[in-house]
């Protein structure tokens, strides 16, 4: 299984501080974004690669960033250069796909949340149900929802319906950008760009996708960290003050 991580978008409201900088490159406590993530995900053993999107101005960040892996880590570069013409989420999931020729099943995650669970979880759960599977959780704002990938749910956990930044949503369940597809639903993306679906938000695909094929949701075992703002991010860096590479607060050492 390959890991797709996506992070070809410029952090416009993170200026100045990812001006010149790739936002799933900055600390959380004493890691990375993206090292919180691969590191995690490393330890299941069920991926034998991952793949970085960026664009042309952070590629060599994260190049760099990932000689310091013992990781097989892939960076490609979609070849945008600013906000105005990048490709849109959608588009860098076919441009990896075609680019690395994957033929298997594949994780998709953005590359700027910070999770207080293993995303593990998600894989063991697809693999229980042997489908293309997500993750959800309940918003009880209303105010956030029409921001968000909204999905309407079956008692099974079938994913009846999907929409991206609706303004009326349908439920509070809220699918964060985490997402993992079986091997022939990998090979749909450019069907799904072909067949008029949006190519800027990832989950795009995925509402799209759920009108054709069965897709669960499992309910989110904890808490993500969303870092879209100085806010948010300063909220995070709170949340993992202290805490260590090995994932202990310093006062437990």
């Amino acid at each position: 299984m390959k890991c797709l991580i996506l992070a070809a978008g410029y952090a416009t409201r993170l200026y100045p501080l990812t001006e010149n900088f790739p936002k799933p490159l900055l600390l959380v406590g004493e890691k990375t974004i993206l090292d919180w993530l691969v590191d995690d995900l490393a330890s299941s053993g069920k991926i034998d690669a991952f793949i970085v999107v960026s664009n042309h101005r952070y590629v060599g960040s994260f190049e760099e960033w990932s000689r310091t892996k013992t990781q097989n880590i892939t960076v490609l570069d979609d070849g945008s250069t600013e906000n105005d013409n990048r490709l849109g989420a959608v588009k860098d999931i076919q441009f990896a796909v075609e680019r690395c020729q994957i033929d298997e099943d594949l994780l998709v995650i953005a590359g700027d949340n910070v999770l207080d669970f293993s995303l593990n979880r998600l894989l063991e759960y697809a693999e229980e149900k042997k489908t293309s599977c997500i993750l959800r959780y309940y918003e009880n704002d209303e105010k956030k929802l029409p921001r968000c990938g909204v999905v309407t749910v079956a008692e099974d956990d079938l994913v009846l319906e999907m929409t991206e930044k609706s303004p009326t949503p349908a439920t509070h369940w809220c699918c964060p950008p985490f997402y993992y597809y079986i091997r022939k639903d990998v090979h749909r993306v450019r069907e799904g760009i072909e067949s008029g679906c949006g190519t800027d938000a990832p989950g795009s695909y995925l509402s799209w996708l759920c009108g054709q094929t069965r897709i669960h949701a499992m309910v989110m075992p904890g808490s993500r960290y969303d870092i879209g703002n100085m806010e948010s991010y300063r909220h995070v860096q709170t949340v993992y003050k202290g805490i260590t590479k090995a994932g202990q607060s310093s006062s437990e050492q």
